[in-house]
């Protein structure tokens, strides 16, 4: 298998743990062990069950009560519609890997997270990007997408909330997806690792498996349950991709976790207490950027509706990596260039941080601008 280097994942890589301040992470400020098991009735009791907790395999496809309570987050599927993965992006590999044959016709939106497009790519689908453009609010152009998919189409895959944009394709557009979905029997991937992250209170955005019997669903406790240290995720659909997941699976992984499983069942039972939490740092550090873009003439962005990340325009006489390592140099502010999404002139920023943090970081980035001006 040949596959495309990873831009994204290569760049966190590089400069992550060096960074001072972190403005390309895309989770919500992280929990520490503590405060997790802080929100137990029990604490003392929570941790002595660890401690008694015998290290084998464990549940295969993830404990029954785990899978009955992500499937409780959609509408219409019980835990026979939830497989657990080594995080989000272990979903949307096996789900790829499970669903994909060679020279299937696979459309895949643009710009989001590589692995969507280029895994399928390595597996010998063809693919064709449906590119989303700023003037458009970066949502899918739907007669664009009824024209590739005339000749017909296996999957559809779609990231939504997007990553790197902050767009969110709401129900109306997602129906439309799904009838043009439909008319070819094909099915439609969406990575939701973002879903619930709405800026708008309210805003109500179903899942793509609650509105389309070919849906299929990836999910994760690291971005929206700030817990991405777990490294614990799962895919959602119908039994029948379910089945074929597994069987995949079980070239891959045995089981996930043990303890992974139990601190995200944890997070679960206390679902409405950690989003009401994460929900008021996103709103509080988007107004907050909101208010810099406004005021710094050299950066524009389409507004993010919900997730986590922004995708930010600059008009300087630079390449985007060139920014980034200049801006790190200068500051140990992070950032991702536009290029790892192949969107020169752009740059994602993370603004899920700690509030401070935030702050300090868009205060580096005006007086690195200064010097290139």
């Amino acid at each position: 298998m040949k596959i495309k280097k990873f831009l994204v994942e290569e760049w966190m890589n590089t400069y992550e743990m060096d960074a001072v301040y972190n403005l390309a992470e895309t989770c919500v400020d992280s929990f520490t062990l503590g405060e997790l098991i802080s929100m137990s009735e029990d604490p003392d009791a929570f941790v002595k069950g660890l401690y008694d907790k015998k290290l084998t395999y464990g549940h295969i496809e993830g404990s029954p009560e785990l899978r009955e309570l992500i499937a409780s987050q959609y509408s219409g599927i019980n835990a026979g519609n939830v497989l657990i993965t080594q995080g989000g992006i272990g979903a949307n590999f096996l789900t790829l890997f499970s669903m994909v044959k060679p020279g299937d016709r696979i459309v895949c939106v643009h710009p989001t997270y590589q692995q969507l497009y280029s895994v399928p790519e390595s597996f010998g689908a063809k693919v064709s990007l449906l590119k989303l453009r700023p003037d458009n609010g970066f949502l899918p152009d739907l007669d664009e997408l009824k024209s590739i998919a005339r000749n017909g189409v296996d999957m559809i895959i779609l990231n939504n909330p997007n990553n790197p944009t902050g767009a969110l394709i709401e129900e109306k557009m997602l129906r439309e997806i799904a009838e043009i979905a439909w008319f070819s029997g094909a099915y439609v991937l969406c990575d939701e690792v973002y879903r619930g992250l709405l800026h708008d209170s309210n805003a109500a955005v179903p899942s793509i498996v609650d509105i389309y019997d070919k849906g299929i669903s990836t999910g994760s406790m690291s971005k929206p349950y700030s817990l991405a240290g777990l490294r614990l995720g799962w895919t959602a659909g119908p039994v029948e991709v379910i089945k074929e997941c597994f069987s995949h699976r079980d070239y891959m992984t045995i089981s996930c976790g043990m303890l992974d499983d139990m601190l995200s069942v944890l997070a679960l039972k206390n679902h409405d207490r950690i989003m009401d939490r994460n929900l008021s740092l996103i709103r509080k550090n988007a107004a907050i950027l909101y208010d810099w873009v406004s005021k710094e003439e050299h950066i524009s962005y389409v507004k993010p509706e919900a997730g986590t990340t922004a995708f930010l325009k600059y008009d300087l006489p630079i390449a985007s990596d060139d920014f980034c390592r200049g801006l790190f140099k200068s500051s140990g502010t992070m950032l991702v260039p536009g290029k790892c999404f192949d969107m020169d002139g752009w740059l994602r920023m993370g603004y899920s941080c700690d509030t401070e943090m935030l702050k300090m970081g868009l205060e580096n980035i005006s007086e690195y601008i200064e010097t290139l001006i």
